[in-house]
């Protein structure tokens, strides 16, 4: 595949929206992007942002040479029913729908096109995602750099065995709530020992994309930047005391398997 390639995408929410941008980013022309939504009013939008094209569904795939399927989970089964008599038999396919394995797409699709597994995350909308990509029986080296490579502009990528996508869910495509969470939790916080909503908001912000970035770019570990940051007996010791004292990383492991096991069940 090279970037002369047709690109159909099923779904134009807003991950199929960062998937289109990473597609363009990554040398894929606009003009060989299809996309198929059924609000009309999104598709227009779209068209009119990228300068893509947009076609009905079957009409999409036919000669499409990667379909990127961006659907919800509970829609994936009947989406696949009515492209299965349609694709592109040379076509690559790549799911993004949370605990659909690999042989639930391929079974119903019942041809021999191969399948890429990948789970995004919500940051791919701000170029920061991160993705995890699993290669199906018959994928060519040409399709797996090509699908590594357009989730490449989107953040990060890495590529990991079909098994371990379900922890991959757990991890990086739910991740992002528990920060979102954690977030939440500490402008409440702020705000019990005083401070105005807007204040605890900016420094709580701040201080978490601070030390995100400080993370990202020292080089240095989670652990030695805790320790660095922890004097004995000093306020933040305290702090961390406390979440000890709360079992915290019982309950981030506890959270994490559940969503494991959601993801499993959802297959």
């Amino acid at each position: 595949m090279d970037q002369q390639s047709k690109v159909a995408v099923i779904g134009a929410g807003v991950m199929g929206e960062a998937l289109i941008a990473a597609l363009i980013s990554s040398g894929v022309k606009p003009d060989h992007i299809t996309i198929s939504e059924k609000r009309e009013d999104r598709a227009q939008e779209l068209i009119s942002k990228y300068s893509i094209k947009a076609a009905a569904l079957n009409a999409n795939i036919s000669d499409a040479d990667a379909l990127l399927l961006v659907v919800k989970p509970q829609d994936m089964a009947s989406v696949l029913e009515e492209i299965k008599g349609s694709i592109n038999p040379k076509a690559v396919g790549i799911t993004f729908a949370a605990g659909k394995t690999i042989s639930f797409i391929s079974n119903r699709l019942g041809t021999s096109n191969p399948v890429v597994r990948v789970m995004p995350n919500t940051p791919t909308l701000v170029g920061e995602g991160m993705a995890a990509a699993s290669m199906g029986a018959g994928v060519t080296a040409e399709q797996r750099e090509f699908v590594l490579g357009f989730l490449g502009a989107t953040g990060k990528v890495i590529e990991v065995k079909e098994e371990l996508q379900d922890a991959v869910t757990a991890t990086s495509g739910s991740g992002p709530a528990y920060f979102f969470a954690f977030v939440e939790a500490m402008v409440a916080g702020a705000k019990e020992l005083g401070l105005s909503e807007q204040d605890a908001t900016t420094l709580t912000i701040q201080t978490i994309v601070g030390a995100a970035k400080l993370l990202d770019e020292s080089g240095k570990s989670a652990t030695t930047l805790r320790e660095n940051v922890t004097s004995p007996n000093g306020t933040t010791a305290a702090a961390l005391a406390s979440f000890e004292n709360e079992k915290m990383k019982s309950i981030v492991a506890k959270a994490m398997k559940a969503a494991r096991d959601r993801s499993q069940e959802l297959a």
